[in-house]
């Protein structure tokens, strides 16, 4: 296979390829989306979670705390928000009075200078609050007795270890879909490859025929799907198209047989079967070219019939008919293989001698040639007076076109004539 075929037999950016990577950026831009949809909700409802539980243990150790706030115990406070402060991700627990003074306070780093925590504003006492930031949350829980609100519970957790839950979860998570993208893009080369084989197959037909110009192939109908239909239409049209050039095939023979036919005609004489005056007129140009072109003597002679119109009057234009037909078998039995015989209309004939010895040689065949046309004729049982005149003229002795040399032999011809038929003479130089 050339270079160029198997170019055409795998395309550089073929149908697969391109619906395969078109699939692939489709499924890896959907599943990116989830991704990034799931992690930001993952993060969401993580940290909502930590924020409750942070409110849940805030409300339980309120409720521890309250009766030492009640008692201003506070050493025992102390030891109650050390015994909480074992969960890792805790910052500060703080209990504040109602006005907001510090009664009692545990951070995680001591030597920190503690963060300014604003107290809740007095309607806020009454319920839980909240506050959320990437990095850490607070939550304050009313300290109650009886009812009664008797301080306030700050609690500061940090976020980073739920972040960095979050970030390993989306980094595994992000793992698995490069590993399903992989896996998908295989499988949907697999896949698309197989379901567009049929296609493919078509196509590459179609580049064949295109190519070879077989139209006598098929493509093979796989499924009765969309593809299967239009391979069926497919192969329809390479039916009719190679019916169409069969026909074409057969039409050109025709014409060209009947072409050949016409040019047969058109140069052949339809009485005696040699060729005719345009046939004649070509030929003597050509070899006339090809003397001159390979310097080779060549000949022409006239051939006049003698006495041919006394056998038309005595004994009818049929009778005559078969006279030339006689005489043109005659005297194409004497010529040589590569000589030229042609009727040039009534009794006229011309005779074209190519590439000749000498000239004795053409004078000896004109001789011949007297000689079989004056043997007894007869024709209907008659004996018809028939003989045969002839001039003879040399190229490019005696001319050098084919005018000049027609006419040379003419003139030669009436010079036998006048010298008593049935002969010939040759041409005269010009300083003869």
């Amino acid at each position: 296979m050339t270079e160029s075929e198997a170019s055409l037999s795998q395309p550089a950016d073929s149908l697969v390829q391109r619906l395969t990577r078109m699939n692939l950026q489709l499924l890896s831009v959907t599943m990116l989306l989830t991704f990034a949809l799931l992690a930001t909700a993952t993060w969401y409802v993580a940290r909502g979670r930590q924020v409750h539980a942070a409110q849940l243990s805030a409300r339980l150790l309120a409720n521890s705390v309250s009766p030492m706030m009640v008692f201003a115990d506070r050493p025992a406070a102390q030891v109650e928000l050390e015994a909480f402060s074992r969960r890792s991700d805790l910052l500060l627990v703080q209990v504040q009075t109602p006005a907001g003074a510090v009664f009692a306070q545990w951070q995680a780093d001591a030597s920190a200078p503690t963060p300014p925590i604003v107290p809740p504003l007095a309607p806020q006492l009454l319920a839980d609050a909240a506050s959320v930031t990437m990095q850490e949350l607070e939550v304050w829980a009313p300290i109650r007795l009886k009812d009664e609100v008797v301080g306030v519970l700050v609690l500061r957790e940090s976020l980073d270890g739920l972040l960095m839950a979050v970030l390993t979860l989306s980094a595994a998570s992000a793992a698995l879909i490069a590993v399903a993208i992989l896996v998908a893009w295989r499988g949907l080369l697999l896949v698309q490859r197989r379901a567009l084989a049929p296609l493919v197959e078509l196509s590459r037909l179609a580049e064949h025929i295109a190519r070879e110009r077989d139209y006598g192939k098929r493509a093979t109908v796989y499924r009765r799907d969309e593809v299967g239909r239009l391979t069926e239409r497919f192969n329809d049209m390479l039916k009719r198209i190679e019916i169409w050039q069969a026909d074409l095939h057969l039409q050109l023979e025709q014409e060209q047989e009947a072409g050949q036919q016409f040019q047969q005609l058109a140069h052949k004489d339809s009485l005696t079967g040699l060729p005719n005056r345009l046939f004649f007129q070509g030929e003597l140009q050509r070899y006339l070219a090809m003397s001159v072109e390979h310097g080779e003597l060549m000949a022409l002679m006239f051939i006049d019939l003698d006495n041919f119109k006394t056998v038309n009057d005595q004994h009818g234009h049929d009778a005559g008919d078969e006279v030339l037909c006689e005489v043109s078998r005659r005297m194409a039995s004497v010529v040589r293989s590569r000589d030229v015989l042609c009727r040039l209309g009534g009794d006229e004939f011309a005779l074209i001698l190519p590439a000749l010895p000498d000239q004795a040689a053409a004078e000896q065949l004109a001789q011949r040639l007297i000689d079989a046309v004056h043997v007894t004729m007869t024709i209907r049982g008659e004996v018809m007076p028939i003989g045969a005149t002839v001039g003879l003229a040399f190229a490019p002795l005696d001319a050098s076109d084919a005018t000049a040399l027609l006419n040379a032999s003419d003139q030669a011809m009436y010079e036998a004539k006048r010298a008593g038929k049935n002969t010939f003479r040759r041409a005269r130089h010009a300083d003869a």
